[in-house]
């Protein structure tokens, strides 16, 4: 096979973005009617690749393209301008990035579904949103305080079977509460246990969730208190769960209608921390390993921000942030399905890297990098003696100290 016929890595990377669904949802929207140069689709590509290289700004996009051919050769586009990107971004609808997203989410669900197909799924969601924080005078649009600006992202994480996958996601101005979002993302679901945190409590939801079946566990503040108690049932004398009891919940200002189960559960702090759950047959140690899954969102906020470039933004406009934003994503979905596709038992921090690194070189050079055995094994950090250290010259030092950091790598997901 001639090399000219062999994807590269970008190629393959890109290839669930299917252009055929990308163009017929491209006519619905009535995009590119006028566009000669910068279509929907390859800007949506060469934004993908922005996240991927972590590019600062528009400019250095621009120019990057303007001087590598390979990645013209890739993208189908020789040269573009700053304005023009910048344009492209401001006006697209975001309804554009936000159902590529969305077929994303859908081809994960597919891929998973097919590889536990025999196994019958548990789906855990878990609910959060988190802020980032922008400058009021250039974000007027986003401002909620008075020196500050900001937009939040409410999102639905996926995690089954030790996999973590973002479902839904909505976009709003930072003022908004988070529990204003819990229509949009706690679903219905027969095998679905949502999974959420204090900035959700809400008595009225939590009537109608027990009325209509909806699953859900979270956690109370610390004023939260009980109006009637109807059980009180046994705790193992050696478990972390102090207290299981049925209860309503409420204070004769605000209370719930209908009974839920309450748990009492110390932390590695030996902190009191309340759980409340409509499941009243689940073991109460398993609701609270369930609860602490939870975590994981955390995680995935943290992994966004630290290797995709969402903290700061290409254009000023509401437009903009949220097509950024929503690109980052299908970016992660991308990097899941990748992982997914050629079965990579490690992090994603490892397709991450290895996309990033060989995306000019042909997909089958890519598998040889992720699946290469590591070339040391680290023993973990020694202490060194003083008269060790004077004993060597300081380029060795140099060198053995920036390998050591090089094997320190952190991926939450």
């Amino acid at each position: 096979m001639g090399k000219h016929i062999i994807k590269s890595t970008l190629a393959e990377y890109l290839s669930p973005l299917n252009p055929v669904e990308m163009l017929r949802e491209i006519k619905t929207l009535g995009l590119d009617r006028y566009t000669k140069k910068l279509d929907s689709i390859t800007f949506l590509q060469l934004l993908v690749f922005a996240q991927l290289q972590q590019i600062d700004s528009l400019t250095s996009l621009s120019a990057l393209l303007n001087e590598n051919q390979q990645l013209q050769a890739e993208l189908g586009l020789e040269s573009i301008s700053t304005s023009q990107l910048s344009r492209k971004l401001r006006q697209m609808d975001t309804k554009f990035p936000s159902s590529v997203f969305q077929r994303c989410v859908a081809q994960i669900a597919r891929t998973v579904g097919a590889k536990k197909a025999t196994q019958a799924l548990k789906r855990m969601n878990l609910i959060d949103a988190s802020t980032i924080t922008m400058c009021v005078s250039q974000y007027p649009w986003a401002e909620f305080r008075q020196t500050k600006a900001g937009v939040k992202l409410h999102l639905r994480l996926v995690f089954e079977n030790d996999l973590a996958y973002p479902d839904k996601e909505i976009l709003t101005p930072a003022k908004p509460a988070d529990r204003t979002q819990m229509d949009n993302l706690v679903v219905n679901e027969p095998d679905a246990l949502n999974v959420f945190d204090r900035g959700y409590v809400d008595y009225q939801k939590f009537d109608e969730y027990i009325l209509n079946g909806t699953r859900f566990v979270t956690r109370l503040r610390e004023n939260a208190s009980i109006m009637e108690v109807y059980e009180e049932r046994p705790v193992a004398q050696d478990s972390l769960v102090v207290r299981d009891a049925v209860i309503r919940l409420g204070s004769k200002f605000r209370n719930m209608v209908h009974p839920t189960r309450w748990l009492e559960v110390l932390d590695s702090d030996g902190r009191r921390i309340m759980i409340l759950t409509n499941d009243l047959t689940m073991d109460a140690t398993e609701i609270c390993d369930l609860y602490r899954n939870r975590w994981q969102i955390e995680l995935f906020f943290k992994w966004i921000k630290q290797h995709l470039h969402v903290k700061k933004f290409y254009g000023k406009s509401e437009n903009a942030v949220y097509n950024q934003l929503r690109i980052a994503l299908i970016t992660f979905c991308l990097l899941v399905l990748l992982r997914l596709r050629v079965k990579h038992p490690g992090r994603l921090l490892d397709v991450y890297k290895c996309v990033r690194w060989h995306w000019s070189e042909p997909f089958t050079e890519f598998r040889c990098y992720l699946s290469r055995p590591p070339t040391r094994a680290s023993t973990g950090r020694k202490k060194v003696k003083t008269e060790e250290i004077f004993a060597m010259t300081l380029q060795q030092y140099i060198d053995e100290e920036i390998e050591h950091l090089e094997s320190m790598v952190y991926d939450p997901i």
